[in-house]
């Protein structure tokens, strides 16, 4: 009896040393408290930036004001205010977790191994997906404790979203002293990244070894902060998954167009204030979070990352083009099938329309290298949009990194799913729009194979020897070469890691003259109604 009852004891003593409260940690706002669960210190809800509230709104980030005491960091904060819809992001965003939504939502989580401030560990900074009109740290899927086990400090910032994050006006331009509006939200992801250089130290994380790393819109921020003087010397590395944001310009965006200058997202937030009656920036700081998400739904311009001159100083193309960007290694990619999530056209006849549309005297060929059937909008059609989303996106980006930078640039392509039966509904399916998120956090559900398994080891070893060294390499994994013109190699996620060639490599040239074409005078005025 005695030896059950002191079994038990140490067990109940395991299990409160699993979720014991850690040591308080100083930063410069003042001192926080953490959980330790599973050999790993973990900080929910940390303050990055002042409430974005009343005055605040549509301004950059302040400082959080200092506090006294120990504030106890053991629960994520609300979400960033959401839910207004956004048609540049068709493809569903993870709902947030934890206490809801608010516009005080700066705030930031880090999962820790260190055991003492002088391990000066490498850290990844996650930047969260959703269209830039949703997301969240607190999805379970993006939770960072498998990657920080592998030995790195974990961070995941918050920003703002939608209008709240992004709209423009002319208003809120003659406020700044830099002359510009819009791009909170970047401005926010900034400010997180000069939080980890400040306090990352105090956590055992190394400031001088940061990379940043995102998916879907945060893997387009990613791509951009690339690209921002405002980031300079906050990061030495950069992943992306299914981002990056080389399209040229539009005054209205489009899927891989998304960009537009800051005149044409002025207009944009004049139209919107007029809508809601507000005749002044003051009116509109007024109105309630929630009527300002509800009256802004479909409307145009309003929640996307913009050229505005200061924070995105030009079209991110022509900006590596010049050399005028943060060279640091890349590790990027995208899935086999990100068309299937973003509202295919359902018919034959509506996707060659749509093509048509879209892409003009470029139409043609287009059709032919991603073709349809006569009944039936397959995969090759669909990809039609992951290239022009994602697919064009990276193979620019590593091609640009590879020939203008020092920075060594690596290539993957995700394609793990299921055979599916020839007669079912999924015949033809490959990997769609954010499913390598549970392999490379290594949260795969119960049904996962051994095949699954092997992958997001692999991903979650490639990722994490990339944030320590700027490479992927190491022991355990099969040898990714960087990409180059010369050696355009890919490492393919499919049932194993493996080295391949960039997929649809004559279609995805068909895309680049179509991009190519939409940067001179004449392209630039297709689709723009001037």
């Amino acid at each position: 009896m005695k030896t059950k009852t002191a079994l038990w004891l140490c067990f109940l003593g395991a299990a409160w040393l699993a979720s014991a409260a850690a040591a308080p940690v100083k930063t410069e706002g003042g001192l926080v408290e953490g959980t330790v669960a599973d050999g790993l210190t973990i900080y929910r809800g940390i303050p990055l930036g002042a409430p974005p509230v009343g005055f605040l709104r549509w301004r950059p980030p302040q400082p959080a004001a200092k506090w006294s005491g120990t504030i106890q960091a053991d629960k994520f904060a609300p979400s960033c205010m959401q839910g207004g819809g956004a048609p540049n992001a068709k493809a569903k965003a993870p709902a947030p977790q934890g206490p809801g939504i608010s516009e005080d939502c700066l705030y930031l989580n880090v999962w820790t191994p260190a055991k003492s401030a002088s391990d000066r560990l490498p850290v990844l900074v996650w930047i969260y997906g959703g269209g830039f009109t949703g997301g969240a740290t607190s999805v379970p899927v993006n939770s960072g404790e498998q990657l920080a086990k592998k030995g790195v400090v974990f961070v995941s910032i918050a920003y703002r979203v939608g209008p709240l994050g992004f709209m423009a006006h002319p208003g809120l331009t003659a406020e700044s002293k830099n002359h510009s509006s819009g791009n909170y939200g970047t401005l926010d992801m900034i400010a997180g990244l000069q939080w980890v250089q400040n306090n990352i130290a105090a956590f055992g994380g190394n400031p001088g070894k940061v990379t940043i790393m995102g998916e879907s819109a945060g893997g387009i921020a990613v791509s951009q902060l690339c690209a921002s003087p405002l980031a300079k010397g906050l990061f030495q590395g950069a992943i992306s998954e299914s981002g990056g944001s080389f399209g040229p310009t539009r005054s209205i965006g489009m899927p891989g167009e998304n960009m537009v200058h800051l005149a044409d997202a002025e207009r944009a937030g004049e139209a919107y204030a007029k809508t809601v009656g507000a005749a002044s920036i003051e009116d509109l700081r007024k109105l309630p979070a929630e009527k300002v998400l509800e009256t802004a739904r479909g409307q145009q311009g309003l929640g996307w990352p913009i050229v505005d001159g200061w924070a995105i100083p030009d079209d991110q193309y022509r900006l590596y083009e010049a050399k005028r960007y943060n060279d640091t290694p890349i590790l990027v990619g995208y899935n086999s099938d990100e068309g299937a999530s973003f509202q295919p056209p359902r018919t034959p006849e509506a996707y060659i329309t749509a093509t048509r549309q879209r892409y003009g005297p470029f139409a043609d060929s287009l059709l032919k290298l991603y073709p349809t059937q006569e009944t039936v909008v397959p995969k090759t059609a669909r990809d039609l949009t992951r290239d022009a989303a994602f697919g064009w996106q990276t193979w620019t980006w590593v091609r640009l990194q590879s020939k203008t930078g020092k920075g060594k640039a690596f290539l993957y392509y995700f394609d793990q799913h299921p055979d599916y039966p020839a007669d079912s509904l999924q015949a033809g399916r490959g990997s769609p729009h954010a499913s390598e998120m549970s392999y490379v956090f290594q949260h795969l559900n119960a049904q996962a194979t051994p095949e699954d398994h092997v992958i997001s080891d692999a991903m979650a070893t490639y990722w994490t020897n990339f944030a320590k060294r700027g490479d992927p390499n190491g022991e355990g994994v099969p040898k990714w070469l960087a990409f180059s013109d010369a050696n355009p190699s890919v490492m393919y996620f499919s049932k194993t890691a493996h080295e391949g060639p960039v997929p649809n490599t004559e279609a995805v040239k068909g895309l680049d003259a179509y991009f190519a074409w939409r940067r001179t005078p004449e392209g630039a005025k297709f689709g723009s109604g001037k």
